[in-house]
């Protein structure tokens, strides 16, 4: 919650939007670098993942992880496990992400241990049919 709040005032005190992204995208990006060697690899790997599926996300800190927002609001997200003290890194989605389907339940977040070719572009293709979809009011 310190890193959150640190991350709100960083963000309160910046100015211009292209400015303000820049510097978000910068805080991700050192955050990526200073995670250890294999959830790094991993990081860098979503990152580039999502700023290739949906380059209007807009990287930022999200609780100390990279995350990946639209219009402010986080949409999906990659915890470093390593770093959380678990036994894997994820990568997930906030409600804002609405990949809701007609079976009534979905998955919101993925494991990521070896991730496979095949594995990574069904991420990217969850992170475009993510950031199509508008999340509907209420």
């Amino acid at each position: 919650m310190k890193e959150r709040s640190a991350e709100l005032k960083a963000q309160a005190r910046r100015g211009r939007s292209a400015e303000k992204a820049a510097a978000d995208e910068a805080d991700v990006l050192a955050k990526i670098a200073s995670m250890p060697e294999s959830d790094r690899v991993l990081a860098e790997r979503v990152h580039a993942v999502v700023t290739t599926a949906a380059p209007d996300l807009a990287p930022k800190l999200y609780y100390g992880q990279p995350g990946y927002a639209r219009k402010g609001k986080m949409l999906c997200f990659f915890r470093s496990g390593q770093m959380d003290k678990e036994r894997y890194s994820t990568f997930g989605f906030s409600v804002g992400a609405n990949l809701d389907d007609d079976s009534g339940m979905w998955p919101t977040s993925y494991a990521l241990t070896e991730p496979t070719e095949a594995a990574w572009e069904q991420l990217a293709s969850l992170v475009e049919q993510a950031a199509l979809r508008e999340v509907p009011p209420g």
